[in-house]
């Protein structure tokens, strides 16, 4: 959760004086735009600046912001609200993929993030199609565990933080491996917080919470995430920010051991494949 406060120095500060959020969902429709653009405002000026380069959205700022619980610092990109993760699957788009290259191409992008969806569209055109499991934004309201395309109908699939919240995400890794056509490609990421996978049956929201760090999360992924994924049938080259980048690079684009590791699936490739260090 953010908050601000008014301060002398900047006008606006993290705080816990003000919770912008809650007073923003108790106001009329008409005027939550014009205090949310008010928020933003304020929450730009605070980092206005030079030091820090946002690939997504092409911005600097004098920092990244901080975000998440526990609050990590140089995490939020005050413009676009790309993340540590999201800034790092963007430069792999454009630096080890051909995405972003114009070409006609059929992509699935799950649970869509928002700093993405925008320009994906705009880049791919017709063929990128966005689905989740309830919210009404997305193209298509669909399970992931039952993908409603036909075989090999998707020359792309991206989905990223999804399968942590789902039951047999087994299912859904062969689902995706499905509906790729045999020279597509996917990137279906997770967050690896354990030393192995576990996932004891839990449905108490707050012993998830407790167990696995989020209400609804129902797994913690390890490393083996790649056996699980290769049993899918993808084969799978894994990267990390520092195989792509120099420190300088990484400190400047804010990309920190927060991003992770990128999972890049294909079913035939002509890269080995490699397990995570």
């Amino acid at each position: 959760m953010y908050y601000l406060k008014v301060t002398s120095q900047v006008g606006f500060e993290r705080g816990q004086d003000l919770d912008i959020r809650k007073h923003i969902s108790q106001v009329p429709e008409w005027v939550k735009g014009p205090l949310r653009s008010m928020t933003t405002f304020a929450s730009t000026m605070a980092y206005r600046g030079q030091g820090c380069w946002c690939p997504v959205c092409f911005k600097e700022a004098k920092q990244f912001a901080e975000y998440g619980f526990p609050l990590r610092e140089t995490a939020r990109c005050i413009h676009c609200g790309a993340l540590e993760r999201h800034r790092f699957v963007w430069l792999y788009f454009e630096k080890m993929t051909q995405l972003l290259d114009g070409r006609p191409k059929r992509v699935l992008h799950v649970a869509p993030e928002r700093c993405f969806e925008a320009r994906l569209r705009k880049c791919i055109g017709e063929g990128y199609i966005t689905a989740d499991l309830s919210s009404p934004s997305a193209m298509v309201n669909m399970d992931i565990t039952d993908i409603k395309y036909p075989d090999s109908y998707f020359d792309v699939v991206y989905c990223s933080h999804v399968l942590e919240h789902v039951l047999d995400d087994r299912k859904a890794m062969r689902e995706c491996s499905r509906v790729l056509k045999h020279d597509g490609w996917a990137l279906l990421l997770v967050p690896i917080t354990a030393d192995q996978t576990f996932e004891p049956p839990i449905v108490d929201p707050l012993e998830r919470l407790r167990v696995f760090g989020q209400k609804d999360h129902v797994r913690r992924y390890g490393p083996d995430f790649v056996d699980r994924l290769r049993e899918a049938g993808f084969k799978v080259r894994v990267s990390a920010v520092s195989d792509l980048f120099t420190d300088a690079e990484a400190a400047r684009m804010g990309l920190t051991s927060a991003c992770g590791e990128i999972y890049y699936r294909s079913k035939v490739t002509d890269q080995s494949e490699y397990s995570p260090s």
